[in-house]
């Protein structure tokens, strides 16, 4: 398998797109998962941070449970698909940055048929990403789910949406150890979005970037630059 080392490839003139691990695109059916049945052992530090971080969001009335998601140990692109290894590890851990954790989440970016992209602002009361504008639906994955399962059962947790077609595009990390699997769910002609309470307004956003409103903030701009 890979090693998880920094990825040497680059996009220039465009040196702030995401770092990428791996890119497709790929189909549903060629990106799979194995898991490891033995949890995450994180450093006593990096526990007393997470078991810190909870304790603050319960102070500001967030939700602040925990439990197991997954962990990215390992990941080859093979025979024209992505194989990852994952194992549990905590879930708080995504909230005080371990690198060593690579805790993995999904994201699954939304055109309609017209090519709109599906936007919505994070409601207060969430954990993280308050009051910010995202694109699509996005979460973790559970323990023994399949990366591309949590893609869709988001979507559908979200946005009540169904794909039409769905590609996975990329495998991305970011500098603080999170790693992200990227999909675009593209809807057929009609169907609607319909917002669950973790945002509290959606826009559907025009198909040219350089036209999407101030709200729009750069990462979110370099992640639909990567996706276009």
């Amino acid at each position: 398998m890979r090693r998880l080392s920094p990825p040497a490839i680059a996009f220039a003139p465009m040196p702030s797109l995401p770092p990428l691990l791996a890119r497709g695109p790929w189909s549903p059916d060629q990106v799979t998962s194995a898991w490891r049945s033995e949890p995450f052992e994180p450093k006593p530090e990096e526990t007393a941070a997470a078991d810190a971080a909870l304790a603050a969001l319960r102070e500001r009335g967030s939700p602040s449970h925990d439990g197991y998601a997954a962990r990215l140990v390992d990941f080859d692109e093979r025979d024209g698909g992505l194989h990852m290894e994952l194992q549990p590890a905590r879930w708080s851990l995504r909230l005080v940055g371990s690198t060593a954790a690579r805790a993995v989440s999904v994201l699954c970016v939304v055109r309609d048929a017209d090519g709109r992209w599906l936007a919505g602002r994070r409601a207060p009361w969430l954990a993280s990403w308050t009051g910010r504008w995202t694109l699509g639906a996005a979460g973790a994955v559970e323990v023994d789910e399949e990366p591309v399962e949590a893609m869709t059962r988001e979507l559908q947790e979200e946005w009540s949406l169904t794909p039409a077609t769905l590609s996975i595009e990329a495998l991305t990390g970011t500098p603080n150890g999170l790693v992200h699997l990227v999909g675009v769910a593209w809807l057929a002609e009609g169907a609607e979005a319909v917002r669950d309470d973790e945002h509290d307004a959606h826009a559907w956003w025009p198909p040219e970037i350089d036209q999407w409103p101030a709200e729009a903030d750069d990462f979110v701009r370099r992640m639909a630059v990567l996706l276009a």
